[in-house]
């Protein structure tokens, strides 16, 4: 925007700025394809020498003015769209590795990124090693291949909420030459802007908390505009050289800044097409709106219900960096001084049968797949998102078998402690 606005009218007015006698909200461009006068018009397009829409599968003006405002609340130079906030996660490491080379993974992240990054990664020939998030540089250093192409984390993971030291990991993959990319899901722009810390490219789960009301699924991309891509050509030769693929295109030298995100439209999508429908961009704009009001009332909810389970009898430990005793509140005042997000994870001290009957008492909370909306949900992750994994894996990603993943609700906090009194009280019978 032509002024540097603060992120709560970024949430509002960002993205589409309609002219003279065109309509105020974002329209909905529910079409696949796009009609031109002449040969000449379409063929530029195809040669990525003009701007403009061709089919929905590669670009659509709904998505790219929503791409725009994720990437404008973000501070990044462009953003994109995805159908899911795994093929996010996918197309942000895939965009710049490819079979022989090697990433590095932060390994308490969500149970999809960890099996998508060790298993299915790995069938395309991409090795993944994953790291203590709170390793020492020292120990973190070790991780690094002359084929590493990328550092992979989550700046709060899920559900284990860690809080990611963002200076010390962008430190490292910079002195290796690689990007740091993180996955800024739980905590938004909001309460945390990665690049101002160093990281190089975000991605969203646009599922979570940018919905916010379990309406649509999506991912997001952004990119910073900051890492010098061609400083290390021959590691990002996908970007530096002729892509034989598009006409020979330079991304670098066609595109500077958003070589990155063209790289995605121009190839990524055409040959995979993860973008979402126009209607659901639709929806996560109006949902973009209120961000900042649904993620203060998160956090504040949030936390009275960690103060209230981490002085409770029957309540094990409470894993919350808004708590002061918890081990991530130095580095949470830090990077997301303004609150963290609405997860809080637990443990009851009578097990993981307990945990069970807390959860099959609740009245208000649901039990959901799903996490970051408006409505307070539950969620056994040992049982449920990270049910693939072994005990060793589990223990790695940070979630015992009795963890608990509570997502606190904008309803009346008092109502969301009365629902939780009354389960944990029924747990014990």
């Amino acid at each position: 925007m032509d002024k540097e606005f603060r992120i709560e009218t970024k949430c509002v007015q960002s993205g589409w700025k309609p002219k003279k006698g065109e309509p105020r909200i974002l329209p909905i461009y529910q079409s696949t394809t796009f009609k031109y006068d002449t040969t000449e018009e379409m063929g530029r397009l195809f040669d990525l020498k003009d701007n403009g829409y061709f089919y929905t599968r590669c670009q659509n003006p709904t998505n790219d003015l929503v791409a725009a405002k994720i990437a404008d609340l973000e501070g990044g130079v462009a953003g994109v769209l995805t159908s899911s906030g795994q093929a996010a996660t996918f197309y942000a490491v895939f965009n710049i590795c490819e079979a022989g080379d090697h990433v590095i993974c932060a390994s308490a992240i969500y149970g999809g990124t960890l099996n998508l990054l060790g298993v299915t990664a790995k069938k395309m020939g991409i090795e993944c090693t994953f790291v203590d998030a709170d390793a020492s540089e020292e120990e973190l250093e070790k991780a690094f291949k002359p084929n590493t192409k990328a550092v992979f984390a989550e700046t709060i993971a899920n559900p284990a909420l860690v809080v990611l030291d963002i200076e010390k990991f962008a430190g490292l993959a910079h002195a290796h030459g690689v990007p740091l990319i993180v996955d800024n899901t739980f905590a938004t722009p909001v309460n945390c802007r990665p690049f101002e810390w160093g990281a190089d490219i975000v991605t969203h789960s646009t599922t979570k908390y940018m919905d916010g009301h379990a309406m649509q699924v999506g991912g997001a991309i952004v990119d910073s505009g900051n890492f010098d891509w061609d400083a290390y050509g021959d590691k990002f030769h996908g970007l530096t050289r002729p892509d034989e693929s598009y006409h020979g295109v330079v991304y670098t030298k066609q595109f500077g800044k958003a070589a990155y995100i063209m790289k995605i439209n121009a190839q990524l999508m055409r040959d995979l097409g993860a973008i979402p429908s126009p209607t659901n961009c639709f929806m996560l704009n109006a949902s973009l709106e209120s961000l900042a009001l649904r993620v203060e009332r998160h956090c504040y909810n949030a936390q009275k219900v960690a103060e209230f389970l981490n002085e409770h009898p029957l309540v094990g430990h409470v894993n919350y960096a808004g708590l002061p005793g918890d081990k991530y509140y130095e580095l949470a005042k830090k990077y997301m001084p303004k609150g963290t997000c609405g997860v809080i994870s637990f443990e009851l001290k009578d097990g993981r049968e307990a945990a069970v009957k807390f959860m099959d008492s609740l009245k208000l909370a649901a039990i959901v797949t799903h996490v970051a909306d408006a409505r307070t949900s539950v969620l056994h992750p040992a049982s449920h998102t990270h049910r693939q994994l072994n005990d060793e894996q589990l223990v790695a990603a940070g979630v015992s078998p009795g963890m608990i993943r509570l997502s606190v609700g904008i309803e009346n906090v008092d109502d969301i402690i009365e629902d939780l009194a009354q389960a944990l009280e029924a747990s014990t019978k």
